[in-house]
């Protein structure tokens, strides 16, 4: 079941937009957004927050000055992600521009696991770094900063995640850390690593370092940022949805790096026309697909391809390891489905499961379809080693699945091997034998902290739209606008007649629907079975285009029989 709420609309926020000069329909659709001011729409790079405000980013910039011109050796240490991939592109790509001599390594998650390990460092000594520079990870690496230490080897920390109890002991700039003063507490691993950058280059200005010589344009960089920002579903606050458009307006123009231009071609999407959608849903997951399938060094590499041909060549790899995650996904999720066959999850809070023959790499992604289905906190669990299994959950509004996890910890000691995360989504580590007895004491842990009205799922929309407002100019207006996670796109309800309707591609509906004696073409995405003559639906617009035409075209997102 389904409830569908209209967003909350401030009267005064809205009359302010109007008065200055949005109009009706685009002032209800900011104000319940939180838009209090035409000037938060303003995404020139101007618009950015100040690189000053974030905690221990001079000195840092000073250390890595140093390191430049002493010609000491950086090794960049990533995460397995695509917010981590892009960050490394970033550091990698920006450190060389200003005269770094700089390396990378990204850990192997089915070897070694999560961010800046003993493991990973005796790994990274290998290469005799001076420094380690870690990006979207090393908040939480403690032993690892001092086994660092203990070689001889100093650590910069770059990260967004959030802090434990005790930080190591490095310099760190990290929006969540306590102390920093940084307005924006939403940025992605690559947009810190980005700001880095900035505060590099004033700091090399400052001491004289271009003055025989350009200084790099490190906007080149902002295809990567905007990417890694969307793919790692970071709120898109106004600093964040400068950075997206900055990178979006470079990939429209022609003017992204070869590897985002190949990971276009591949996906079969128009470059020119890009959006979010296409950095969280096509390039994003074939980004991702490396470090859940195989190793993302691949996926590095081919952001920092140097031609074309070798980006088609490795962004090529990367699709065809996004069918085989995609087909051991949809593998995952039916044996999930099965095993649910036999219970009533109505009547259960949260959904965990485990199979032993289940791939480490895709078990977030099956979570977050279960959770998507039932509306229930879900975690998947596969094998690890020694008779460990390893867990990825997501979860639902109004549940805190890291706090929750914190209290299974506590309450049942030894039970959860490791855990981290954040609100919607956190991964753990538990043995095998106990499978069981979590799974009895997360459901105990839900049951205290969800009501019954959290389990089910609502609906926001913007209400209804007049007939003359569902027009392809107020489609591509929408289009034209950065929503994503925390800004997120229209959705609108109103009830239609479906005049026809056939199926496309053998699992898709494409229909023509009919409100107050206009008609609309429209698309009901993976569902074969017909609609009823009338329907109550929730609904996007789109500016279709289609053989070099533009049209308006309806996404249905939610229906219901009148």
């Amino acid at each position: 079941m389904s409830r569908i709420v209209p967003r909350a609309i401030p009267a005064d926020t809205q009359e302010q937009l109007l008065r200055q000069g949005l109009s009706p329909l685009m002032a209800r659709l900011y104000a319940a957004r939180g838009i209090c001011d035409c000037a938060e729409l303003d995404y020139g790079l101007k618009a950015l927050l100040p690189y000053q405000d974030l905690k221990n980013i001079q000195p840092m910039a000073s250390r890595l000055a140093d390191a430049v011109a002493a010609g000491q050796r950086l090794l960049v240490v990533a995460d397995y992600d695509a917010d981590g991939a892009t960050a490394c592109a970033v550091a990698v790509k920006g450190l060389s521009m200003l005269g770094a001599r700089v390396d990378f390594i990204v850990p192997n998650r089915f070897e070694y696991g999560y961010g800046l390990t003993p493991e990973i460092v005796e790994l990274a000594a290998r290469q005799n770094p001076d420094i380690i520079v870690t990006v979207d990870n090393g908040i939480a690496s403690v032993d690892g900063v001092l086994a660092a230490k203990a070689r001889g080897i100093e650590v910069l920390v770059t990260d967004h995640h959030l802090p434990g109890d005790v930080l190591p002991e490095a310099l760190i700039v990290n929006p969540n850390q306590p102390g920093c003063e940084f307005p924006s507490k939403n940025l992605a691993g690559v947009g810190v690593m980005f700001y880095v950058l900035l505060a590099l280059r004033a700091e090399m200005r400052r001491r004289g370092v271009f003055d025989e010589r350009g200084q790099p344009n490190l906007g080149e960089l902002l295809d990567y940022v905007a990417l890694g920002t969307v793919a790692d579903v970071v709120r898109l606050d106004q600093n964040n949805r400068t950075l997206v458009e900055n990178g979006l307006k470079r990939m429209r123009a022609g003017r992204m790096t070869p590897g985002i231009a190949a990971l276009f071609r591949v996906a079969g999407r128009a470059h020119y026309k890009a959006n979010t959608f296409d950095l969280g849903f096509t390039l994003g997951p074939r980004l991702n697909a490396a470090g859940r399938l195989d190793d993302m060094s691949l996926g590095i590499a081919c952001l920092l391809a140097a031609n074309e041909e070798q980006a088609m060549r490795l962004a090529q790899q990367l699709d065809q390891l996004n069918r085989e995650r995609r087909s051991i996904e949809h593998g995952m999720q039916d044996e999930a489905l099965a095993a649910l066959s036999g219970i009533d999850a109505d009547n259960r809070y949260t959904l965990s499961l485990f199979r032993d023959d289940w791939h480490q790499g895709v078990v977030g992604i099956v979570a977050s379809r279960l959770k998507e289905r039932f509306h229930r906190p879900a975690i998947v669990f596969a094998p690890g080693d020694d008779g460990e299994i390893k867990g990825s959950g997501r979860s639902i509004p109004g549940f805190h699945l890291r706090d929750a996890l914190d209290l299974v910890f506590k309450r049942h000691p030894g039970l959860i091997l490791k855990f981290g995360g954040h609100a919607m989504a956190a991964g753990l580590s538990l043995r095998q034998a106990r499978f069981d007895e979590f799974q009895r004491a997360f459901e105990a842990v839900a049951r205290e902290l969800l009501e019954e009205r959290h389990l089910t799922r609502t609906i926001e929309t913007d209400g209804s739209l007049a007939p003359r407002e569902l027009n392809l100019v107020f489609a591509e207006q929408l289009a034209a606008e950065v929503w994503g996670q925390g800004f997120p796109v229209p959705y609108f309800h109103d009830r239609f007649a479906v005049m026809s309707q056939r199926v496309v591609g053998d699992k898709h509906l494409k229909l023509r629907l009919a409100r107050d004696g206009e008609e609309f073409d429209a698309m009901l995405f993976n569902q074969v079975e017909w609609l009823p003559d009338n329907v109550d639906a929730v609904y996007q617009l789109i500016a279709n285009e289609w053989q070099g035409r533009k049209e308006l075209q309806v996404y249905l997102q939610h229906w219901t029989a009148v």
